[in-house]
């Protein structure tokens, strides 16, 4: 990474409709979307996903189960981890605190100082994984794989991840911001991901896939420019596109009717513009519920490759580290089968006074390892810029 420094010193938040403070260390759930947020509040009931194939769908049916033996309405919340790798827990609280999130208010700035950043694997590693697997590519094993590296941040004073939490929420606004209590209790999952992998409401579904990135300008005519090129980019379309396309075959049997946009159009986050797909449909009457739903989409080309077994085996043999609950998903479901799902993307685990940072980038043919390179240092400034730390 390159050199840091502290970032500006901020205001104070308002309290009174600050979920956060809700958060309980060890068992605590904050999920934020636009609107609306949810905390789990009181006792909560602990559904143990273990580790394992086919984690998300195992997960999907005993949350039912939880829910089925829930008398009146209830609702899972929590994280689930990239491939099974390690366990998850979700949560069915005693209570749920709901609101509007907190919006133009920022946290303080942070009690500690950020004292090195350690990344794995270096900038030059990661770019011969990048030239490996673009060879795998040229071979045919894979027509994308999506690498990714992580950076440890060390600090000189326990990390709150609360107001890691509200310094998400302030700095991307828009974004599913989400704070989860890991298994063990000695862990948080912290972040702000940009991307919905589906929403249920009813009889409506929604996936609103990502892929394709370029980092903003302050300036906005080379703000402009730049979104400009990456709608016109030939490899970042063609990277776009495998994730589409995935995503709309995957919801296609649940839906009597999907609509997906014909073609890619721009959004953006705080700091990075992204090629995006809307898709919406009508579910048949015998749809299953969000975190189902979720399980036969995850994971996308956006977090994984295509073909996936090939993809998440290149993975393996490639990234020098276990991904634990990046590029996995978090959310909620209720009774009824309505939730919401993102990818655990632009977050940290937070332990202690250490906090693990992961960032990611698509490979496809035509991708340059020192601009993928470049991305996920890119990524790493969404989580830093969170931590108290704003890249230079």
């Amino acid at each position: 990474m390159s050199a840091v420094r502290p970032a500006t010193a901020l205001p104070a938040a308002a309290s009174e409709r600050d979920l956060f403070e809700w958060y309980r260390d060890g068992t605590g759930v904050v999920l934020q979307h636009r609107d609306y947020g949810l905390s789990a509040a009181g006792d909560s009931r602990a559904i143990h996903v273990p580790a394992g194939p086919h984690h998300v769908r195992r997960a999907a049916s005993l949350a039912q189960d939880a829910l089925d033996e829930t008398a009146g309405p209830g609702i899972v919340m929590g994280a689930l981890p990239f491939d099974g790798s390690c366990e998850a827990i979700l949560r069915l609280p005693e209570r749920v605190i709901r609101g509007a999130p907190l919006r133009g208010n920022v946290a303080p700035q942070p009690g500690w100082t950020v004292t090195d950043l350690v990344p794995d694997p270096l900038p030059i590693e990661y770019e011969a994984a990048v030239e490996r697997a673009l060879a795998a590519i040229d071979a045919g094993e894979v027509e994308k794989v999506v690498l990714a590296r992580t950076l440890q941040v060390e600090a000189d004073a326990p990390i709150d991840p609360r107001l890691v939490a509200r310094r998400f929420n302030a700095g991307e606004p828009g974004s599913f911001v989400f704070l989860v209590a890991l298994p063990g209790g000695a862990s948080n999952l912290v972040g702000a991901s940009p991307e919905l992998v589906v929403r249920r409401k009813g009889r409506k579904v929604f996936s609103d896939p990502l892929a394709g990135t370029a980092r903003r300008s302050q300036d906005r005519t080379r703000d402009q420019e730049i979104a400009r090129q990456l709608l016109d980019a030939v490899k970042e379309q063609r990277e776009h596109r495998l994730v589409a396309e995935a995503v709309a075959d995957a919801m296609t049997p649940f839906c009597s009717n999907l609509v997906v946009d014909s073609e890619a159009s721009l959004t953006s986050t705080a700091t990075l513009w992204h090629l995006h797909t809307a898709i919406k449909g009508t579910l048949k009457p015998d749809a299953p519920d969000a975190l189902t739903i979720a399980a036969a989409l995850h994971p996308t080309p956006a977090v994984c490759g295509t073909p996936q077994a090939a993809a998440a085996a290149l993975i393996a043999r490639l990234e020098p580290f276990e991904r634990r609950f990046f590029a996995g998903l978090v959310g909620w479901v209720d009774t009824i089968g309505d939730g919401e799902w993102a990818l655990t993307l632009r977050c940290a685990e937070v332990s202690g006074s250490t906090a693990r940072l992961h960032a990611g980038a698509g490979i496809v043919a035509g991708s340059e390892p020192a601009a993928e390179d470049l991305e996920t240092e890119v990524k790493f400034g969404v989580g830093l810029r969170a931590l108290g730390v704003e890249p230079v």
